[in-house]
């Protein structure tokens, strides 16, 4: 487990986000870390130890990212992957059949697909429940409990959890605490610091931040998932590759002017939506009082229903935007929309997604980082 990101240094995060990586490997002295674009690496037969040998194990740019996540999101060590759902499956791996999962009813359709088509069907158990203030979700733990999964805020309706609550009560039960910090990111939320053992991100997202490359991440301080993780990435080969490893960290350098960007933006967008006929419930985390408490703002991604909605009546409106673009994904620097019924989240059945809200009328906003009033400007027009 590589901890060189522990410093004496007092940086601040957008200073640890630009000058972790710096790598002692490279004595050319460039000021970016150059792309190790190898596959292999070459034998030391004196009997040394090597630190790289062959890169689906490991690589200098790897190496670097892991630096940098590990220290923004106040772990011991990050492992990363080749998507977030990768990361997401290493991390269910270490379960056994039989065993039992308590997950979020509002998470990412991904997951709910991989939970129910893949480890559902192998004799794993999966539970799903509101993790609210109240603790009742605690009465569906049962012996065979391994593990609680939650997103906070949640996908698609911006809900949010205490997670230092929800740690505690989890703890007491010898339960393993996974939260998917990936639309607060590490900028917004530090769930390990509240408790949690896990920390998941999609570093697709805000983490990479221009929608150009796919990766995913686990974060902690246990070493026996550092083992874990590091040992079924190798020996599986969920790999992340040096080109999207060095774009990720690149774009981790700007992670801190973007997310406050990101929230400005999607602050002013919340309140013109609040205020339109046409525009149902907003969701938001601000919203919510425990947000105050765990989160540092309220983030880029807002959801809201359109009054009456159809998915006709939907797209009809998405037709008519101009900088908001249709697409899946999240979290980069230009404003996307999404209909979660038809895209990210259709692999719910119908009748499951009314249960929790996800209604055809609902709409998920992506608010990049462009001016504000040309993106209010936006909506106003295609809602009119």
């Amino acid at each position: 487990m590589n901890t060189a990101h522990i410093s004496d240094e007092d940086w601040g995060f957008g200073t640890q986000a630009i000058h972790q990586s710096r790598s002692s490997l490279d004595q050319s002295r460039s000021v970016t870390m150059p792309i190790y674009q190898t596959s292999t690496y070459t034998r030391d037969l004196d009997g040394n130890a090597l630190q790289y040998e062959y890169a689906r194990g490991d690589s200098p740019n790897r190496e670097a990212l892991e630096d940098t996540l590990a220290s923004l999101e106040h772990g011991l060590f990050a492992v990363v992957f080749g998507s977030g759902m990768a990361a997401c499956d290493a991390i269910l791996r270490r379960l056994h059949p039989g065993e039992h999962i308590l997950a979020g009813h509002d998470l990412y359709g991904g997951v709910y697909r991989l939970f129910e088509t893949v480890y559902r069907p192998q004799g794993y158990g999966i539970d799903y429940c509101d993790f609210d203030s109240n603790g009742t979700w605690t009465e569906k733990i049962r012996p065979q409990t391994r593990v609680v999964w939650l997103e906070t805020p949640t996908n698609p309706l911006l809900q949010v959890s205490d997670i230092e609550k929800v740690a505690q009560e989890a703890h007491r039960h010898q339960l393993t605490v996974v939260i998917d910090n990936t639309f607060a990111s590490p900028y917004l939320q530090n769930p390990l610091s509240l408790g949690a053992d896990l920390v998941v991100h999609s570093m697709t997202k805000y983490i990479a931040g221009h929608s150009d490359v796919i990766g995913g991440a686990v974060i902690g301080n246990d070493p026996s998932w550092h083992d874990h993780l590091t040992f079924l990435r190798n020996a599986a080969g969920p790999t992340l590759g040096p080109f999207d490893a060095w774009l990720i960290l690149r774009g981790l350098k700007t992670l801190a002017l973007r997310m406050e960007q990101h929230c400005r933006n999607a602050e002013q967008l919340v309140e013109f939506l609040g205020n339109h006929a046409r525009v149902g419930e907003v969701y938001y985390p601000s919203t919510h009082p425990v947000s105050h408490k765990q989160m540092r703002r309220g983030g880029g991604m807002i959801a809201f229903v359109l009054r009456g909605g159809t998915v006709e009546e939907v797209y009809e409106v998405l037709r008519n935007l101009r900088l908001f673009q249709v697409a899946e994904s999240l979290g980069g620097v230009e404003s996307l929309v999404s209909h979660p019924a038809t895209m990210t989240h259709s692999a719910v059945p119908e009748k499951e997604r009314n249960r929790r809200g996800i209604v055809p009328g609902l709409i998920r906003l992506s608010v990049g980082i462009e001016e504000a009033r040309d993106l209010i400007q936006d909506w106003d027009n295609a809602l009119s």
